[in-house]
C-alpha cells in the first residue's frame, strides 16, 4: 500500500539512499574518460549544435564500419535533475550500441536555472536533429536517464518538438527511470532552481500528453529505486498503454537509480538489446 508522503525532498533523493552514492559521479567520470581515450579518432568530442555554451554533443562512431556510416544512431540524454552533469560523465555507456554497429550521440544542454525545462526540451530536439543530419539515412533510437528519460519521452509526445523529417526516422524510445510527471516536483526545494509552474508542468509532463502510437516505447527502471521513481515509470507505461502506445515496463531487479544504466556499456545486456533495432 502506498504511504502518505510528508517529506517530498527525501522522496526524490537518490544518493543518500544508495550505498556509497556519493562516489558514483567520480566513478562515472573516470570510466568515461578512459573510454574516450580508447576510442581515439572514433570519438568526436564537443560538436556544436546550437549557440549556447552547453549546446555541445559527443559522437561515437562504430569501429568496423567506414567513417560516417552506421547501422543506426542511438542518442543518449543524460540526467542530473536538469541541473547537473554533461556528456563527459557518460561516454562509456556508448559501448553497448557501438558494438552492434550503431553510432551514439550524447548531447549536453543548458542547465537550470539558466534554462527552464521547456527550453531544455527544445535544445534536445535541436540536438537530435543535428545528430540525425550527421548520421543520415539510418534508424534513430532515443534513450535517456532520469531527467534525460523525461526529455526523450517528451520527444515522442504530441506535440513533438522534433522536426518532422527527424521524427519520421525514430524507431524506438526507451526512457530509463524517467521523471514523467512534473507536478509533484513543484513541491521540492529544488524548484527554486527549476522554476516549474503549473502551466509548464501541464505542457511538459509526458503522462499528460498523447504518445506516438507507431513505434515501441519500452520503459525501464531499477527495482531498488525510490518509490516515487518507480511510480513515475509505472504510470508512464500504464497511461500510455491505455492510450494505445506500444509500451511495456521492465523493472530490473537489484538495480538502483545510479547503476540501472550500466547495462548500456554491455553489448549483450538486455538494456542494450532493448534499444537497438536490429
Amino acid at each position: 500500500m502506498a504511504q502518505h508522503i510528508t517529506d517530498w525532498d527525501d522522496a526524490y533523493a537518490n544518493g543518500i539512499h544508495i550505498p556509497d552514492g556519493a562516489t558514483y559521479p567520480a566513478r562515472w567520470q573516470a570510466a568515461a574518460a578512459a573510454f574516450r581515450q580508447a576510442r581515439g579518432a572514433r570519438a568526436r568530442i564537443g560538436l556544436r549544435y546550437g549557440p549556447e555554451v552547453r549546446q555541445l554533443m559527443d559522437l561515437f562512431l562504430p569501429d568496423f564500419l567506414p567513417d560516417g556510416t552506421a547501422k543506426g544512431l542511438c542518442i543518449f540524454v543524460h540526467g542530473g535533475w536538469w541541473m547537473d552533469f554533461d556528456p563527459s560523465f557518460w561516454s562509456h555507456l556508448a559501448a553497448g550500441p557501438l558494438a552492434h554497429g550503431w553510432a551514439v550521440a550524447m548531447p549536453g544542454y543548458t542547465l537550470a536555472p539558466m534554462a527552464r525545462i521547456a527550453g531544455i526540451t527544445r535544445q534536445i530536439a535541436a540536438a537530435i536533429a543535428h545528430a540525425a543530419a550527421l548520421i543520415p539515412d539510418v534508424p534513430v533510437a532515443l534513450t535517456g536517464h532520469s531527467a534525460g528519460g523525461h526529455l526523450v519521452a517528451r520527444m515522442v509526445c504530441d506535440p513533438s518538438p522534433l522536426p518532422p523529417a527527424t521524427a519520421a526516422r525514430l524507431r524506438r524510445c526507451l526512457p530509463i527511470s524517467a521523471l514523467a510527471d512534473l507536478r509533484p516536483l513543484m513541491r521540492l526545494a529544488d524548484n527554486r532552481i527549476l522554476q516549474i509552474d503549473p502551466d509548464e508542468a501541464m505542457r511538459e509532463s509526458p503522462i499528460l500528453l498523447a504518445p506516438r502510437l507507431d513505434l515501441p516505447i519500452p520503459v525501464w527502471i531499477g527495482g531498488d529505486e525510490r518509490p516515487e521513481f518507480l511510480r513515475h515509470s509505472r504510470i508512464l507505461a500504464d497511461i500510455w498503454q491505455g492510450m494505445g502506445a506500444d509500451t511495456s515496463l521492465t523493472i530490473a531487479p537489484g538495480r538502483h537509480h545510479f547503476d540501472v544504466i550500466e547495462g548500456l556499456s554491455d553489448p549483450d545486456h538486455p538494456l542494450t538489446r532493448a534499444i537497438i533495432c536490429d
